[in-house]
């Protein structure tokens, strides 16, 4: 997973980069997910490929800006698709997990307990589209649950710092010093 999903579209983005460099600019559109950015428990190792993509994505949109090349990040939530029903490939269940939350993604593989809302035809339509936006956005969400459920996140997450603020200046040297 951390080779195709991680290492993989790493290696794809540097390879096209002086490709990019040569015709004067160009757009890199990385699929990642909203598990980029929201995490989930028996995924541990799928968010850490999504974390890890989005923050190189992130980085090197930074980089390459100057050079007239944009970076889009596009975070699709749940897609009707073989995948998620049929092909998708789970690592042999630890009985010690089955009183946890680790087993419980294990409930979105099975259409019996509802659909996934987003439609793949849909959601391509939205990516190919965004190509012609400028500037490129660093990010497109696709899907109005992972749209929900990334905000919550965040703000969450926003809560939780903001909580810190006298802990982190306490680490500074004084002013003046």
């Amino acid at each position: 997973m951390i080779a195709t999903n991680l290492v993989g579209s790493i290696q794809l983005i540097r390879a096209s980069l002086p490709h990019l460099r040569a015709q004067g600019g160009g757009r890199v559109i990385q699929i990642s997910s909203y598990g980029g950015q929201v995490a989930f428990p028996g995924n541990s190792m799928y968010h850490a490929t999504k974390w890890g993509i989005e923050g190189f994505v992130e980085a090197m949109a930074q980089e390459v800006a100057p050079l007239g090349i944009g970076m889009t990040i596009v975070e699709p939530g749940g897609a009707r698709t073989e995948f998620r029903y049929g092909s998708a490939q789970i690592a042999e269940r630890m009985p010690v997990y089955d009183t946890t939350p680790a087993h419980s993604f294990l409930k979105m593989l099975d259409p019996k307990n509802g659909m996934a809302p987003g439609d793949p035809v849909r959601m391509a339509a939205r990516i190919i589209e965004s190509v012609d936006i400028e500037p490129a956005p660093m990010r497109i969400v696709l899907g109005s649950m992972a749209l929900e459920s990334t905000i919550s996140t965040l703000r969450q997450r926003l809560a939780d710092f903001e909580k810190q603020t006298d802990q982190a200046a306490s680490t500074d040297f004084p002013p003046g010093e």
